[in-house]
């Protein structure tokens, strides 16, 4: 895939009361890249069914699925691919599973890491969290949030697209792509937003103006 612009990171109880489904059709006619099927909340039994159904969606659209941890779900649900995360299987053990040619994504946060993530395979890197973000409970405050210009540096050490992901809205995404982003990852700046096909239309401008800026 070339485009990484907008990535959609679902999750139903961050919804303003919306169905997941209703969310994904909405960034699908803003013309999302890519839709990560999250619900962190629901069971591995409710996520595959929800899965198979945004499956059949990002199929019909051309549009990228991939499953946030869960290799086993991405598999029976015919993902594209399968987001890691540290407490995740390794990224060799997850293309074991998964197909050949499968998307596999590593969250990271340091130089270092980023760069041992493309040294296992990693094919892009989710890099956070950039602000403050209130949707994992282990990452509430400023003094978690690495920035823009660790994105940069991270994107600087690295050949693979890179994707900032945390805090992020269609207000302060422009310095995450300016510092060397390919994308943005969002949770509430669509999901919780009063029109979420706006919402992902006006982020994926804001970040190609800075890509062609920078």
């Amino acid at each position: 895939m070339s485009d990484w612009n907008v990535s959609l990171v679902t999750q139903e109880s961050l919804s303003a009361g919306r169905s997941t489904r209703a969310v994904v059709e909405a960034a699908i006619a803003g013309g999302v890249d890519v839709v990560q099927l999250r619900e962190k909340d629901r069971s591995a039994r409710e996520r595959y069914h929800l899965g198979r159904k945004l499956r059949g969606l990002t199929r019909e659209a051309g549009v990228t699925f991939v499953v946030n941890d869960r290799a086993d779900i991405a598999q029976a649900v015919e993902a594209d691919g399968v987001h890691l995360g540290d407490d995740d299987l390794p990224v060799p053990a997850a293309r074991e599973i998964l197909d050949e040619d499968a998307v596999v994504g590593r969250s990271v946060s340091f130089v270092d890491d980023a760069v041992a993530a493309e040294r296992a395979g990693a094919d892009y890197l989710g890099v956070g969290a950039v602000y403050a973000t209130g949707s994992k409970d282990d990452i509430d405050d400023d003094e978690h949030r690495i920035g823009p210009e660790r994105v940069g540096d991270i994107a600087a050490a690295v050949d693979i697209p890179v994707v900032g992901i945390g805090g992020i809205t269609a207000e302060n995404a422009g310095p995450v792509a300016a510092a060397g982003a390919d994308g943005v990852a969002v949770i509430t700046a669509i999901t919780r937003a009063d029109d979420p096909e706006t919402a992902t239309r006006e982020l994926a401008a804001v970040v190609e103006r800075a890509r062609e800026d920078r």
